[in-house]
């Protein structure tokens, strides 16, 4: 290969070899360039475009390493150069790393290269020092140690601690940036407003609608539709309608967080379609998390004729291979009991994730097809698709209300066996009726007695109930009497045990019982006759 003179034209085939290797996922070639850059007397090692273009190879193939010694052998950085390093160690599992070196970016551009290299590999130490600290120390330390803090340093952090969902973090670092005196931009705004929909503390959001007022931003349909948002994850509905009223021109994004709003509150339906009606006839585009909205406000209010409208809205504009929004359009067929068309949904789905797995077993449960169910859950794990803790709460829904105890209780052991996830109060509230409706009222009540959560109502109701089926009046006292302890004010808890009584010819037991009913409904709350 013959090389024209120069540092600059030296260079230039070098760098076209290392892109081509990173388009053609070929890292040996790449590492054999890299020596031929080393031992080639033509080029200057000190090249700025070439260094950055070795680090961003090593970065793509996951060699942190090999990209930390170029870069750190760098005379001069570009924010170019810092940009794939920063990268390399956020993509590769070393996130402290990745923001020790954004912190040295912001502070140590500008100093001799030297320094910046043993200010990084210091920086690098304390950090796994501190690993055990957590990034939100980690966060807090790094602002501490910039001696000169502009609004994107500001925004950085604050955006950093929402992502991590440190919300009270990110509002307590908005709240340091008023004091020092530093004003605000969009997109301090807007990472800030995140926060407070995600807390949900409406005095917060009318504290920054105040300063967006006060320094201009309104204007912003960035900072708006963030507005709309957090006023609508608040449930102050009325105020996000207004500020979406007030927008000279609302777009997509403003509207989106609107409907959300409205999906959050069965009463505001109607709204929510008319808007999206609007927005349709306006010529707005459409896109896959609008009408994710949408068929989840279809789903909850089983407004079938609107959700198939939108189904075929998803088919005429080629929408459908959307995950999220075919996972939507599945379990709002099955929350309308149509479960022929949720299985064909399912069934044209490109990709399937645990979402759409768990949709289609919960309306398998909902429907009585216990069996198919199971069918689905074998097919499911077939596919090597993981279930996670809702998928088995479906699944064993599905066992209780189709008679399919011996399943129901295999997939609760393996729940906790095979998968490790530990049962919440709903699964062993689901294992309790499994056990209790197939008349196995002992394994049902030692399940109560040995579960590491506190019983619920729910629990002891199904226990009072499967003991009036099968005639344990002992077992459905002692279910009653903690029923009356935790409710004494619910009517049907005494309902069912004066049956209880009549039905085991327990005839003074089940008058007194009566008696206790009939004060309960009147409000006044008996003693219990057990």
């Amino acid at each position: 290969m013959t090389l024209a003179n120069g540092p600059k034209s030296a260079a230039a085939p070098f760098s076209s070899l290392l892109q081509s290797c990173i388009g053609s996922n070929a890292f040996l070639q790449g590492k054999s360039v890299h020596h031929q850059i080393i031992v080639a007397p033509s080029v200057s090692p000190p090249d700025l475009h070439l260094s950055t273009k070795l680090v961003i190879f090593y970065s793509r193939f996951g060699d942190v390493a090999a990209a930390r010694r170029v870069f750190v052998g760098m005379p001069h950085r570009s924010v170019v150069s810092w940009t794939p390093m920063v990268s390399a160690y956020a993509k590769n599992g070393q996130p402290r790393y990745a923001l020790e070196l954004f912190v040295a970016s912001c502070s140590c551009s500008s100093a001799a290269p030297g320094r910046t290299s043993s200010l990084l590999g210091a920086r690098q130490r304390r950090a796994l020092d501190a690993r055990g600290a957590g990034s939100r120390y980690m966060l807090a330390r790094s602002k501490g140690e910039m001696e000169w803090k502009d609004v994107v340093s500001w925004n950085a952090l604050i955006r950093g601690f929402v992502e991590r969902r440190h919300y009270g973090d990110a509002l307590g670092l908005f709240s340091s940036l008023l004091r020092n005196a530093m004003v605000p931009d969009h997109f301090t705004f807007g990472s800030a407003l995140k926060a407070c929909g995600a807390v949900s503390v409406l005095s917060n959001v009318e504290l920054i609608h105040t300063y967006i007022i006060k320094l201009g931003y309104l204007d912003e349909k960035v900072v708006t539709s963030s507005l709309i948002d957090a006023y609508a994850k608040c449930r102050s509905l009325s105020s996000a309608r207004v500020i979406h009223g007030s927008m000279c021109e609302p777009d997509l994004v403003s509207s989106t967080a609107l409907i959300s709003g409205y999906s959050m509150d069965r009463n505001h339906s109607k709204d929510a379609m008319k808007l999206f009606c609007k927005i349709h006839h306006e010529g707005l585009r459409i896109d896959g998390v609008l009408l994710s909205f949408l068929l989840a406000i279809c789903a909850n209010i089983a407004s079938i004729k609107f959700g198939a409208q939108l189904h075929a809205y998803m088919c005429k504009k080629q929408l459908i291979g959307d995950a999220a929004l075919d996972n939507a359009l599945v379990d709002m067929y099955a929350k309308a009991r149509e479960f022929s068309d949720a299985r064909r949904a399912f069934d044209e789905m490109p990709h399937r994730n645990v979402i759409s797995w768990t949709s289609l077993i919960t309306a398998c449960g909902k429907n009585g097809f216990g069996e198919d169910a199971v069918t689905l859950f074998d097919r499911m794990e077939e596919d090597g698709v993981k279930p996670n803790e809702v998928t088995f709460l479906a699944l064993l829904s599905a066992c209780s209300h189709s008679g399919l105890m011996n399943k129901g209780i295999e997939y609760f052991t393996s729940m906790m066996s095979k998968y490790g996830i530990n049962p919440r109060v709903e699964h062993y509230s689901s294992a309790i009726d499994l056990l209790a409706r197939g008349g196995q009222l002992d394994d049902a009540w030692k399940l109560v007695q040995k579960m590491n959560a506190e019983p619920n109502s729910s629990m002891y109701g199904a226990m009072l109930g499967a003991c009036k089926v099968h005639g344990n009046v002992l077992l459905g006292e002692t279910a009653a009497k903690n029923l009356f302890s935790m409710d004494p004010e619910s009517a049907v808890n005494y309902a069912v045990l004066a049956n209880m009584y009549a039905e085991s010819c327990l005839w003074e037991d089940a008058r007194w019982t009566r008696k206790l009913l009939a004060e309960t409904s009147r409000g006044k709350v008996g003693c219990s006759v057990i």
